[in-house]
């Protein structure tokens, strides 16, 4: 599963994000949305499987962001153009819908 979650990381494009849900979904089991979160903070290579492209269902970045914290996340995502508001992004407006 942990290359399946790699994999699907490197299809998000660039400018949106995705949920760990909408990621375990794609992936087959809704139910895995923690088990996605657990992968993710295990990231061998931030540059090639770009988990900072990954909120939680309310759009919420990470405080536990495994590769700087939540600033870094909050970074790298204002760096792609998205708008980020107290650590938040709009998931109507940035949200990949991969279906």
């Amino acid at each position: 599963m942990k290359e399946k979650v790699y994999q699907y990381l490197k299809q998000i494009p660039k400018g949106k994000v995705v949920t760990y849900g909408s990621i375990a979904l794609n992936l087959g089991n809704k139910k895995l949305a923690r088990v996605i979160g657990n992968i993710l903070h295990n990231n061998p290579d931030e540059e090639k499987f770009p988990c900072y492209k990954v909120v939680n269902n309310k759009g919420e970045l990470s405080k536990n962001f495994a590769f700087g914290g939540i600033e870094k996340q909050k970074l790298k995502l204002e760096l792609e153009g998205i708008e980020v508001k107290n650590y938040k992004v709009n998931l109507e407006k940035y949200e990949w819908k991969n279906e």
